[in-house]
């Protein structure tokens, strides 16, 4: 079969060569391989000694051109005899359905033909449905008759709670409804509504059955719980009645997926009782927590609730496990569904009293509840509960945003309770003060009040009670207590002040204003050693409003020690201060009881220093210590005796020998390093290098000079030239002297001079 004839059915090849013009894609393949070609020539020959293998590459081409030629002929006259098959194959499918519309037309013509010898059968099929529902009702006279008095005994059944019977009845009368109304639409004709109404109001009272057997049978699946306690006979009639209706509903469902029935479903069906036993069940659980209010749950009666529904719902648990589980088949799992039931009753209940206005013990109520109680072997963690579902499939019993937030509110409820107690304790604490005896003084011999042990034991007292809900709350607690304690510490140093201000106006108003400020002292140690404990309790940073770690309280004590520390120092240098006025002075001098008299005061205040806890105490001695020699220096830079002769020199220097001695034996050594300097200066300042060392100004050294009065004008220029040059090397631990005493300046002779003063 050539080209040309495909292209011509005729076998006419003349129609064939417009062709090349309808495609222009094959003079565009043309003229690209001809391009080709010239690129591929004019790469090959672009040297003359190529042009030698010029017939070489010809018969080359020409052989891959003939092979090229051959197999596009071979595919082309393949692809030719496959549309040649085609062709046959479409002739002879026209022809067959030119068949098939020739014997559809002849059976359509003989349909018309026989369709009027069918209308005269119409009258039969009519009289045939007439007699068969006849039929159908003459044969159901004897149920029709009965049914009254089968409504009215299941009426009775049911009323007398015989669920069982009432419920074969309550089917039978069912059935015979279903059957009626079929039988009237036998043969598969459409049923007159007439018809239908009539049925549905003569077995009209089987709906309202139906209605007064699900009240029963609901009521006894609400009371399953003590009736399973009693007598579970019914509740079992009950679950029996609910596997019955499941086995219609799904019957009766299957039948028309099926296709096998095209009767519509009864009215009322499917009732799905199954799944309204267990929303029986819920409803049963949720009244337990219905009846609750927030009136009868006030104070202790929250803490009595919860207890309550710990006992009610385990009680609840082995009832359904040892009696109702048994009751019912075992793929209600019915242990398992009240569990979670109980579950989310009890998620919406807590939930709603956590919204409530809780006080801090019902708070901590609700806390330990939830989180340690709830999940004991008690009741969550019961082997039978862990035996039948994992407590954790069941999820928190409060969010933790709830649970946030009633910690948030007793940790609030805490720090007013505990703000209210520090100032009341502050109110005794100041109180104590102006009694008219002695602190009491601890085994130890320390003076001390109630206050730290009120604090401590508040503070520690709810850390513990906040440990038994949870670390967490426990360390909140410790937060806040510890920055109560450090604003309580703020107005306790207030108070220090005002009571040194109302000693200062009147000194006789407390004879033992002292010893209330040293039994301050030791409270401050005490606290803090309480402080630092509950600092070392917490685990973690608390969440909240607070920074971590708080060093308020610590900052806070410390300044309230150094304040009651300045008092008492205070309180010294008023008792001291008649007894300084006469230091190194002519009656000093003379008589030398001044001295005896100051250590006197000095030894009395260090016996007192003892009822005071380390390391304060050696504190208080210290600046004692240096109170005394500040002072001692004040009265030697005051100029109050000018030595007028060698004689006079040695016997001050005696005199301060002598007062060295004394403080020796007050201070223990501590003084001596500090006289000796003042008899250094008194008796030879040019041998001492202390001076060097300790007198650092010119103003100081120039009143030591002229205290010793035998000091020419011209050494002083060198004794202030030896202390420029001189670089000492202080001792470890020094604390200035000199830098803290003024100078006085020189008094200037008064003068009524009758001439001009030059």
């Amino acid at each position: 079969m050539s080209v040309d004839g495909v292209n011509n059915g005729n076998g006419n090849s003349e129609d064939a060569l417009p062709i090349v013009e309808v495609w222009p894609e094959l003079e565009r393949a043309e003229q690209l391989a001809r391009g080709a070609a010239l690129k591929w020539a004019s790469g090959v020959f672009s040297r003359p000694e190529q042009l030698e293998k010029l017939g070489q590459y010809r018969m080359r081409e020409r052989q891959r051109t003939e092979s090229i030629h051959s197999r596009l002929k071979s595919m082309v006259q393949t692809y030719l005899e496959g549309i040649d098959r085609g062709l046959k194959q479409l002739r002879e499918a026209r022809l067959e359905l030119k068949e098939v519309s020739c014997s559809l037309a002849e059976v359509k013509a003989e349909g018309f033909q026989n369709a009027e010898g069918t209308e005269t059968l119409a009258v039969l099929r009519g009289a045939s449905i007439s007699h068969a529902q006849l039929l159908a009702a003459v044969s159901n006279l004897p149920r029709l008759h009965s049914v009254r008095g089968v409504v009215l005994e299941t009426e009775r059944l049911v009323e007398s709670r015989r669920l069982l019977e009432a419920h074969t009845h309550l089917m039978e009368l069912e059935r015979w409804q279903d059957e009626v109304l079929w039988q009237l639409g036998v043969g598969g004709a459409a049923l007159d509504p007439r018809d239908e109404e009539l049925v549905r109001t003569y077995f009209s009272d089987v709906g309202r059955l139906v209605e007064a057997l699900a009240r029963e049978l609901w009521a006894v699946v609400g009371s399953g719980l003590a009736l399973a306690r009693q007598n579970p006979t019914s509740f079992v009639s009950a679950v029996r009645i609910v596997e019955r209706e499941e086995a219609l509903d799904r019957a009766l469902l299957e039948e028309r997926r099926g296709g096998g029935c095209t009767r519509p479903l009864p009215p009322g069906r499917p009732r799905c009782w199954r799944k309204r036993f267990f929303q029986v069940m819920d409803e049963m659980v949720s009244s337990r927590f219905c009846s609750v209010s927030y009136l009868h749950t006030r104070g202790s009666g929250l803490a009595n609730h919860l207890s309550g529904l710990q006992h009610s719902i385990m009680g609840d648990v082995a009832t359904v496990q040892h009696l109702l589980e048994q009751c019912v088949p075992p793929h209600y799992r019915l242990l398992r569904v009240y569990v979670a039931t109980v579950h989310r009753c009890l998620q919406t209940h807590l939930a709603q009293v956590s919204s409530w206005d809780l006080e801090r013990g019902e708070i901590f109520a609700v806390l330990n509840w939830v989180l340690h109680v709830y999940g004991s072997h008690d009741m969550l963690g019961h082997p039978d509960v862990v035996s039948e579902m994992d407590p954790l499939e069941l999820g928190p019993l409060i969010s933790p945003e709830t649970l946030e937030k009633l910690q948030s509110k007793y940790v609030y409820s805490i720090r007013n309770s505990v703000a209210d107690w520090m100032n009341k304790a502050l109110e005794v604490e100041l109180t104590d003060w102006q009694r008219d005896q002695e602190p009491d003084v601890d085994h130890e011999g320390f003076y001390h009040t109630s206050l730290p042990t009120i604090i401590a034991q508040m503070l520690q007292e709810n850390a513990q009670v906040a440990l038994m809900i949870s670390e967490s709350l426990r360390d909140q607690t410790i937060h806040m207590g510890l920055y109560e304690l450090e604003s309580f510490l703020n107005r306790f140093r207030e108070a220090l002040v005002e009571f040194g201000k109302e000693h200062r106006k009147d000194h006789g108003r407390n004879p033992f204003y002292l010893h209330y400020l040293l039994a301050t002292i030791s409270n401050c140690i005490v606290l803090k050693g309480s402080t630092e404990s509950l600092q070392q309790q917490c685990t973690a940073c608390p969440t909240g409003c607070f920074s971590w770690p708080p060093t308020g309280p610590l900052v806070a004590l410390d300044r309230a020690v150094k304040k009651a520390c300045r008092l008492v120092m205070d309180r010294l240098l008023l008792e001291l201060q008649p007894l300084l006025l006469r230091l190194l002075s002519g009656s000093w001098l003379t008589h030398g009881e001044v001295t005896p008299l100051l250590c006197r005061v000095l030894e009395r205040h260090c016996e007192l220093y003892g009822h005071v806890r380390p390391p304060c105490r050696q504190r208080l001695q210290e600046e004692c210590q240096r109170l005394v020699v500040v002072e001692y220096v004040r009265a030697l830079m005051q100029r109050r005796l000018v030595c007028r002769g060698a004689g006079e020199r040695h016997q001050v220097a005696e005199r301060i020998v002598q007062d060295a001695q004394l403080l020796r034996d007050v201070f223990q050594d501590m003084v001596s390093m500090w006289v000796s300097i003042c008899i250094c200066v008194c008796y030879c300042p040019f041998k001492c290098p202390c001076v060097s060392i300790f007198v650092s100004s010119e103003e100081h050294v120039s009143v030591l000079l002229d205290v010793r009065g035998d000091v020419p004008r011209e050494l002083r220029g060198v004794v202030l030239d030896m202390l420029e040059q001189s670089t000492p090397i202080l001792p470890p631990g020094y604390r200035p002297v000199f830098s803290d005493i003024l100078v006085p300046p020189r008094s200037m002779s008064f003068c009524l001079p009758t001439a001009r003063c030059s």
